[in-house]
């Protein structure tokens, strides 16, 4: 066994045995921790800040998009900002213990199905450092140990902001191997934590398709996968064009390096002449690019709007910038198959006024989220008033959608007899 192999299986060893005690504390013991790690952050900011910006650098030297190197960059008032999560998940609900559902049976035993935790969790994420805070906090809060393998450019913040969580659980009931950086930073070590069966119980991928299908692929511990976002705005023939405008530019402009930035507008055909003139100069006005069919690019020409005809390449992509694919489309069914064909099942949104055009809409596709008349910028745990997430789920199976605490959760069933015998 190799020593890397060897840490990491320690590691996980560590936080199994540190399941039981974390799950058997109370509410008010997991939020007096998440408080002190959240006083911790905001407290040792300053070198947690100086570890970040020698990832920056590094970062910056390699040519990272600048979309990138934007969630990986921290600052005081981000550093705040995710120690202010923390705080606002110790307000949450505890959804441990709760009945899901209760009965008694005709023969006397009494059933219930409660919530319990996961157990271990492994999170595996790019270079996002509040990652590695919301997901110790959400873990932590849901009873669920957690180990953290973050991408090696954001190795050195992960490790001060794990060293600083983990010291400040030492004065708490909550075990310090409840938190745990994982070692190394290679993909062989995170290949060691993905086939660390019956040490891990679940492992949640967070980052761009490349991470997420390799973790797919590689892992013999179940996945909860989080999904690519390539999420589409549809522009129906009844819409409010105003709305329809906010709504687009929303989706597109309000912050491009998220999974819920929209990356593909389709309009009706019926309201391209009215409509797309003023669509293109917000997008000319915001700085935004248009790959397009040949309708787009005439409107984007008059309006001087950045256009490029599209491939296939443009209606899969997620951009992570200041770029969005557009086609005119002859009615709602060309644009229910456009999405179908293209999406990735993470959110979509309608702009309309009609009823039956919303129904066919919402009923007609396959995404974890579907806005109507909203921004798919609103895909969000917090927006959706869970707290903080640990993720997007795209699939069926466990969890769909923003991911909270009840998502990071199974059930156990308590049957309770009086002597019971079965015949």
């Amino acid at each position: 066994m190799s020593n890397e192999r060897e840490l990491v299986l320690e590691a996980a060893q560590a936080a199994k045995m540190a399941t039981s005690q974390l799950a058997n504390c109370t509410r008010s013991q997991k939020d007096f921790a998440l408080s002190a790690m959240a006083d911790a952050l905001v407290q040792h900011a300053g070198i947690i800040i100086q570890a970040n910006a020698i990832d920056v650098e590094a970062a910056k030297k390699s040519g990272t998009d600048p979309a990138i190197i934007d969630r990986l960059t921290l600052n005081q008032a981000r550093v705040e900002d995710v120690a202010q999560g923390l705080r606002a998940v110790a307000e949450l609900p505890d959804p441990i213990g709760e009945v899901v559902r209760g009965y008694t049976l005709p023969n006397g035993l009494e059933v219930r199905q409660l919530r319990v935790p996961m157990g271990v969790v492994a999170m595996i994420f790019e270079a996002r450092p509040n990652v590695t805070v919301d997901a110790a906090g959400l873990s932590l809060k849901s009873g669920n140990c957690v180990i953290l393998r973050g991408s090696s450019s954001a190795h050195n913040t992960n490790v001060e902001l794990v060293a600083v969580m983990r010291a400040a659980l030492v004065d708490t009931d909550v075990p310090v191997d409840a938190i745990q950086l994982a070692p190394g930073t290679t993909h062989e070590a995170a290949r060691h934590l993905m086939t660390a069966r019956g040490l891990v119980d679940v492992i949640i991928p967070r980052g761009g398709a490349g991470l997420i299908n390799s973790v797919i692929n590689d892992s013999t511990v179940p996945v909860i996968e989080t999904g690519v976002g390539n999420c589409h705005v549809y522009v129906d023939e009844s819409a409010d064009l105003d709305m329809a405008v906010e709504i687009v530019m929303n989706s597109k402009t309000q912050r491009v390096s998220v999974c819920n930035a929209a990356e593909t507008v389709l309009v009706h055909r019926g309201i391209a002449a009215e409509f797309l003139p003023r669509l293109m100069k917000a997008f000319r006005e915001a700085g935004v690019t248009v790959h397009g069919d040949a309708t787009m690019g005439a409107f984007a020409a008059d309006s001087g709007t950045q256009f490029a005809v599209a491939t296939d390449e443009d209606w899969g992509d997620e951009y992570y910038s200041l770029d969005i694919a557009g086609a005119v489309v002859d009615d709602i069914d060309a644009a229910i198959a456009h999405v179908r064909k293209w999406s990735t099942g993470h959110t979509e949104s309608i702009v309309s006024r009609s009823q039956p055009a919303i129904r066919q809409f919402t009923s007609g596709l396959d995404s974890a989220v579907i806005m109507v008349n909203a921004s798919t910028r609103f895909t969000d745990g917090a927006e959706f008033g869970f707290g903080a997430e640990i993720g997007i789920s795209t699939q069926k199976l466990h969890a769909r959608g923003p991911m909270g605490l009840s998502e990071l959760t199974t059930t156990t069933y308590i049957v309770t007899g009086n002597g019971h015998v079965r015949g």
